[in-house]
């Protein structure tokens, strides 16, 4: 009875570490250009093409306003974050991720009831998650180049992350 029990509270304990493990983000480690880079590219190249998704599925004015937003302001970004990364050094992605592209099929076959509000819901998270990168970017990021371009971008993201919070009401 007790080797079962304490199998039990081995396999809890090594079940628990291996999610905490899984869940460490990016911040919970020391700051890499060449990661911000590889994170920023695929997360711009994917807000474009969910902003190309937004503007053909979403129901309300609003929702194909913001969506149209993204494409134009990630699309600038995009181009923006090639020239400080070339400047650094540091190769782009020519691709979306793995995860990122999930987003993207997620709402190009979007089957639920309410499209809108699943997009805005999706959008409030990716840009906090997006305004917590290029936050710390615009600090200790290691290029100059970098650095700046994370500074200047943040306002945009954050003017994205308050307008997906709207939508979301």
């Amino acid at each position: 009875m007790t080797s079962k029990f304490s199998l039990m509270v081995a396999i809890v304990v090594l079940t628990t570490w291996t999610a905490a493990r899984a869940d460490e983000k990016p911040a919970d480690k020391p700051f890499d250009d060449a990661m911000f880079v590889k994170i920023a590219a695929s997360g711009g190249m994917a807000e474009v093409e969910l902003g190309k998704v937004g503007s053909e599925k979403g129901k309300s004015s609003d929702v194909k306003q913001f969506a149209d937003r993204l494409v134009k302001d990630h699309t600038k970004a995009n181009e923006e974050l090639k020239a400080a990364a070339k400047a650094a050094g540091i190769e782009v992605p020519a691709k979306i991720d793995e995860k990122h592209q999930k987003h993207v099929e997620m709402f190009r076959n979007y089957k639920g009831e309410n499209f809108d509000r699943d997009y805005a819901k999706h959008m409030v998270k990716d840009h906090e998650e997006d305004v917590a990168l290029f936050t710390r970017a615009s600090k200790e990021a290691k290029s100059q180049e970098l650095k700046d371009f994370a500074a200047k971008t943040l306002p945009t993201l954050q003017e994205h992350l308050e307008m997906a919070k709207k939508l979301d009401k």
